[in-house]
């Protein structure tokens, strides 16, 4: 699937993932191929993601909002 973290100054990743953590308002959430389309907020902490090639890669966000749909996860970090 297709990961991109966009902050308001530049693309911090674009890139194709096997699966992402992200630090939700509700607590943290796992993100796979194929999952549901949602919308939700993050707060302040680390995206969590392993590439396609195995390597694990954070980074980190103050908040912002992430959109899942057809394989591509948008990430609108603050």
């Amino acid at each position: 699937m297709l990961l991109e973290i966009i902050s308001p100054e530049t693309t911090l990743y674009s890139g194709e993932v096997k699966k992402i953590v992200f630090p939700g308002q509700e607590g943290s959430f796992g993100v796979l191929e194929n999952h549901a389309p949602m919308i939700a907020a993050l707060q302040k902490g680390d995206v969590e993601f392993e590439t396609t090639d195995g390597k694990e890669e954070k980074i980190e966000v103050k908040g912002g909002v992430v959109e899942i749909l057809n394989n591509k996860v948008l990430v609108l970090a603050e």
